[in-house]
């Protein structure tokens, strides 16, 4: 799934050329996404209009128009790519938005479970108003981390996971980030120290402020807004390597199943 690195790359790479264009068409092949696309609040609010500016909260971008806000998450495998010449749809080429200029922003979702929806605000919204503070932002700190945690007996990675206390860490970064701070992912979140927090707050943001420089990871099919692959993949010490060797002592890195995701530690670096 593109975590927060992924999407604030895909920001970056379409933002130079969506906004102040005039939309010309949307195109809409399969409206069954997620949620059913709105097709007809989307051509109503947008044809004849521009994007005026783009901004993420968690895993979702927001594209403000002066009808409202285009709200779009990429799901599992979804991504949104520039396009400058007409380039033939294959059948996960869901939604094509064509700017007067002829180039166009596509959406493609192999598994369909992005959404691409709208909303005339931003505060009010259901998959927005509950959302916890920016990793990135001024908000977040061991502080708030640790007195968030004092009476949650859940495993420490579904806690920094929940978007209700922090938004956009996903399995990728809470298996490193956890690895980095020597904190077994299983371990109650009620029982880790303020010195610990620290430790994993800071973990999180260099995690996420190198992946984000570095493009994002690649795994399967991700690509940026400029249509390139992110190199952090190289980067990463547990997640994926079940088995190999610990970079830091040597032993195997174990899996363990948390909320039903692969949780990849080793059981002598993270007590």
């Amino acid at each position: 799934m593109p975590e927060l690195p992924e999407v604030e790359t895909t920001l970056r790479g379409i933002e130079p050329y969506i906004l102040q264009k005039k939309i010309k068409k949307i195109i809409v092949r399969q409206e069954s996404l997620r949620w059913p696309v709105p097709i007809n609040t989307l051509n109503n609010k947008l044809l004849g209009n521009y994007f005026l500016s783009i901004k993420r909260r968690g895993k979702y971008l927001i594209i403000e128009s002066k009808e409202g806000f285009l709200l779009i998450h990429l799901g599992m495998s979804g991504c949104l790519r520039i396009f400058n010449k007409e380039i033939q749809p294959n059948k996960h080429d869901h939604i094509d938005i064509v700017f007067g200029d002829k180039s166009y922003l596509r959406y493609t979702d192999p598994r369909r479970f992005g959404s691409f929806l709208w909303t005339q605000s931003t505060e009010s919204h259901p998959l927005l108003r509950n959302l916890g503070p920016e990793p990135l932002g001024n908000e977040f700190s061991a502080e708030y981390l640790f007195k968030k945690s004092r009476k949650r007996k859940v495993p420490i990675k579904n806690f920094i996971m929940d978007s209700k206390v922090v938004v956009g860490i996903g399995n990728i970064y809470a298996n490193e980030a956890l690895f980095l701070s020597g904190i077994k992912p299983s371990k109650k979140a009620c029982v880790i120290t303020l010195s610990k927090f620290e430790d994993l707050t800071l973990n999180i943001r260099n995690l996420l402020h190198k992946s984000i420089e570095q493009g994002g990871t690649t795994l399967r099919n991700f690509l940026g807004g400029n249509n390139k692959p992110g190199y952090f993949k190289q980067e990463l010490m547990v997640y994926g390597r079940k088995g190999k060797s610990c970079f830091q002592c040597s032993l195997p890195l174990e899996e363990l199943r948390i909320g039903q995701r692969s949780s990849i530690f080793c059981k002598k670096c993270q007590k």
